[in-house]
């Protein structure tokens, strides 16, 4: 824990720390130096006092007892009624972690609405389910979910947390952790418990997605993750036994309100990489950006999406929101076809569970050939306007 400690009887009321803080934190009362709730405790106020009159103080935050919290909870995520793929992907992570700790797995359903949910949850093998269903939270806003999950936490003591990281999971779970004063590892690539200390353990890329850290949380509780969508296949519907229900209310007046719901927005062409079934993707091997032309044409007689390797994206070939890999997205289509891809480890990390992987590649020894269910050696360029021909052909 840390703080920002003024000493008043050094501050002049320069005003230098007001001027040079970059979230309006500081300000004068009643001829004194305040803090406010917006400090993020960066420290750059204690740099630039030339008084000497801030300094940030750091003290020992109180040990958790770790022996009070047990159970494996999953967050549900719901959208206009319905529950999410993501909310039974990570169901099914929940569940590959009690075969190892043989604790309950728990969901937790935030929205308005939210009659059945238990019972779907329930029927894919959840033990038991904490729903918070309250007209105010209808919709989704950060500060009432962070609220609601936090309360829930503090009541009942879980020793995991882990949410998809989607829009919504990587919005208010950061917030959430801050609240129960825990640590977090955002957009993991994987979990697991380790056998020795049974602690989560925790994959996600760093230093650009060249290397892989495993994390633990030692001391404190929850273990809180956000999980990429698409590690984890949806839990099945296996057993017709209920998910017990725990029914827990909600003060929507404890909210600050600051941010006021105007209603939802269709975005033209937005690409779903991870909602798609077909994905057809570009790399260095398609040379310019005017040849992801061809990658287009035959996503689109096939139905699918368009994706892009990390060097395609870099290159200015495609925008982000089409790129594969540890530091795109992950995905896991029916069909996935590479064109001009060499395969790099970070590459294959977001795409190398799809159900069926045709590479073409006119490398024979191109990495990428040894995930591939159906390896095409040759020039992608002859190759794909082919390929859509007949395609075409056949769906004419």
């Amino acid at each position: 824990m840390a703080m920002i400690k003024i000493s008043h009887d050094k501050c002049t009321l320069c005003g230098t720390c007001i001027k040079e803080c970059p979230f309006d934190a500081i300000e004068i009362k009643d001829d004194k130096l305040y803090i406010n709730e917006n400090c993020t405790l960066c420290g750059l106020c204690v740099k630039v006092c030339p008084e000497g009159a801030l300094e940030k103080e750091e003290k020992a935050a109180p040990r958790t007892d770790l022996n009070h919290y047990r159970g494996i909870w999953f967050f549900a995520e719901s959208r206009e009624g319905k529950l999410t793929p993501v909310a039974f992907e990570m169901l099914s992570g929940a569940l590959k972690l009690k075969e190892s700790l043989g604790e309950e797995v728990s969901g937790v359903v935030i929205g308005s609405g939210t009659e059945g949910f238990a019972a779907e949850l329930g029927s894919r093998g959840a033990d038991k389910v904490y729903i918070i269903d309250d007209e105010s939270l209808a919709h989704f806003q950060e500060e009432a979910y962070a609220l609601a999950m936090a309360g829930l936490i503090e009541k009942y003591l879980p020793s995991i947390v882990i949410a998809g990281a989607t829009m919504m999971g990587r919005a208010f779970i950061p917030s959430v952790a801050a609240m129960v004063r825990t640590g977090l590892t955002a957009d993991c690539t994987g979990i697991d418990i380790d056998p020795g200390t049974r602690l989560l353990l925790q994959t996600r890329p760093t230093f650009g997605g060249n290397l892989m850290a495993r994390i633990v949380c030692r001391n404190h509780r929850p273990q809180m993750s956000t999980i990429r969508p698409k590690i984890f296949d949806e839990a099945p519907v296996s057993r017709d036994s209920k998910a017990e229900v725990v029914n827990e209310p909600f003060d929507p007046s404890a909210v600050k309100n600051r941010v006021e719901f105007c209603g939802r927005q269709k975005v033209e062409n937005m690409v779903d990489l991870q909602e798609s079934e077909v994905i057809v993707s570009g790399g260095r091997g398609m040379k310019e950006p005017k040849n992801f032309a061809l990658i287009k044409e035959l996503a689109d007689a096939l139905g699918g999406a368009v994706g892009a390797s990390r060097a395609a994206v870099d290159a200015g070939w495609m925008p982000y929101p089409h790129q594969v890999g540890q530091t795109g997205k992950t995905v896991k289509p029916k069909i996935y076809i590479a064109c001009g891809i060499s395969g790099a480890i970070q590459h294959l990390a977001g795409m190398q569970t799809s159900d069926y992987i045709i590479a073409i590649n006119k490398d024979p020894e191109a990495p990428i050939f040894r995930v591939a269910n159906l390896g095409i050696v040759g020039d992608v360029f002859e190759i794909l306007p082919a390929l859509t021909r007949k395609i075409k052909e056949k769906n004419s």
